[in-house]
């Protein structure tokens, strides 16, 4: 098992075995402990992002067990964030004043069929929405339809988009019981990396299902891109 292991390493070249070598993979590192390595473990060659990966007690086929949200990172995500707005009127000039990169309507509906998905985050104003149901094929397999639990359908839009802008971040469960986000950039230092963390920690334990009774939180890691995963304690994280 041990030589499956090593060649499984070295597969994945030099530069990662080197860094693997300093996790310890059977221990439960602390959050300072988990951040202060997960940088050092930042091997790529450019400004890694900090992954955060969880697994909760619940069934992702239950409707009631549903784990959805956004939480605004204290310190931002350190990447550029590029808005997509469908809005009209008076909206469409707000999310403009907003900072959205991209404004319009029907235009954009069309735009975005001819292929064009050059953005990270759509948001729509509720007038919008039957408009935009034509693309659900499209930004629904992204994972970029708008959605008002996700708060990218609002009224408010010229305040959604500056969140979005100043590091507001969507969590969501996937098929299973997994939810996959980011604490920042290998570039933060570790204060702001782990201020983010306890962020995200303390919004997704608050979502807990009030229909699930047992241990809500099963397991917590975080790594650099492409890095090694590091574990994280789940009785810290619970502390939280």
């Amino acid at each position: 098992m041990a030589d499956k292991k090593a060649v499984k390493v070295r597969k994945r070249g030099k530069k990662y075995a080197e860094v693997a070598k300093l996790v310890e993979a059977t221990k439960a590192y602390s959050i300072s402990e988990a951040v202060a390595l997960a940088k050092k473990t930042a091997y790529v060659g450019f400004d890694a992002t900090i992954e955060l990966h969880l697994k909760l007690g619940v069934d992702p086929k239950k409707a009631d067990q549903q784990v959805r949200g956004v939480v605004s990172l204290p310190h931002g995500t350190g990447k550029k964030v590029r808005v997509l707005a469908f809005a009209q009127g008076e909206k469409a000039i707000e999310a403009k004043n907003a900072g959205a990169d991209f404004v319009g309507a029907e235009d954009l509906i069309e735009k975005i069929k001819e292929g064009f998905l050059d953005f990270d985050v759509v948001v729509a104003t509720p007038d919008m929405m039957s408009k935009i149901a034509q693309l659900g094929r499209i930004l629904g397999t992204k994972g970029l339809m708008p959605n008002p639990k996700a708060g990218t359908v609002t009224i408010n839009i010229g305040r959604a988009i500056e969140e979005l802008k100043a590091g507001r971040i969507e969590y969501r469960l996937e098929k299973a019981p997994l939810i996959h986000t980011m604490i920042g950039k290998a570039s933060f230092d570790e204060v702001k990396l782990v201020e983010n963390l306890n962020a995200i920690m303390t919004t997704i334990q608050k979502a807990k299902p009030s229909s699930v009774k047992g241990v809500f939180l099963q397991g917590a890691s975080i790594n650099a891109t492409m890095g090694p995963g590091i574990r994280l304690d789940l009785q810290a994280l619970r502390g939280i």
